[in-house]
């Protein structure tokens, strides 16, 4: 697979944060080194509050992506640290890019619920101009229609007939397919939490399309198959400093393996009651 050079090339703090509170009360970014991200796709994995979101959400704002669904990063008022977490680092560019954006799983369900909204507020305008135009010509309504109907069609081709209405991971893949553009700079918040495996595979595949066009990924996942990106390089956020890792030496690799290799040994650990000592 050939892919083209990434925009990005690293992320760093300025210097040592004299910062006490959170975000820098976290070992990961208190203790945060440069981080070569020069590769088409990064992915930051570790456990929940290890960082990796905190400081992906910090990337997003420094790098002033937009974010997809939700309140814009400068006006959300749950991020005030990750924007002083985001003051505080360093990135380097390859060539700076305007394309792209930023997006947690959690907001894509409020983005698919606006959309939803939308369409029910652009059918009561239709039926309003229907009312209006009653004993008027076809012709005449049909003027009045138009640019709403126009707007409509454009939503509707874009994200489907009813984005909320559609399955999780279909209406994921979809938003995906909509906005992704060539030669841009996405910040995906652990993606997979809407994707069935099948639909990780999509997503992986689309990756790989994207990539092959300019674009780069950073990701926060703990998904073993988008974690499998052929070339990625991959950060963890289980050791301090973060630390570069290979994909075979992942824990979040080793134990799906190892449980689908004798998921009966994992399951007898788990669920069997303890020895009673009788």
């Amino acid at each position: 697979m050939t892919l083209a050079p990434a925009h990005l090339r690293s992320v760093g703090l300025r210097g040592a944060p004299d910062d006490p509170g959170f975000p820098f009360s976290v070992p990961a970014i208190r203790s945060l080194t440069t981080l070569d991200v020069d590769a088409a796709v990064t992915f930051f994995v570790g456990e929940n509050g290890s960082g990796k979101s905190t400081l992906m959400e910090a990337i997003a704002i420094a790098a002033r992506l937009p974010t997809v669904g939700s309140t814009q990063p400068d006006h959300d008022r749950t991020l005030d640290a990750q924007r002083r977490l985001a003051h505080a680092l360093a990135l380097t560019w390859r060539r700076r890019v305007h394309r792209g954006f930023f997006l947690r799983a959690e907001d894509f369900f409020g983005f698919a619920k606006s959309l939803a909204e939308l369409r029910v507020e652009m059918h009561r305008q239709l039926a309003v101009i229907a009312e209006e135009y009653r004993e008027r010509s076809g012709y005449a309504r049909g003027l009045a229609e138009l640019p709403m109907r126009r707007s409509l069609a454009e939503m509707e081709a874009r994200y489907g007939i009813d984005l909320d209405a559609s399955s999780h991971g279909e209406s994921f893949l979809r938003l995906f397919r909509s906005r992704f553009v060539p030669d841009g700079l996405y910040l995906l918040d652990e993606p997979e939490a809407a994707l069935s495996p099948r639909s990780q595979l999509a997503l992986l595949a689309m990756l790989g399309d994207m990539a092959a066009q300019g674009s780069q990924f950073l990701v926060a996942t703990h998904s073993p198959i988008l974690l499998s990106f052929p070339g990625a390089r991959i950060f963890t956020f289980d050791q301090t400093p973060v630390t570069a890792i290979e994909y075979e030496r992942l824990e979040h690799v080793t134990l799906t393996r190892d449980f689908l290799a004798d998921r009966e040994r994992f399951l007898r650990h788990l669920l069997d009651p303890a020895p009673t000592g009788e």
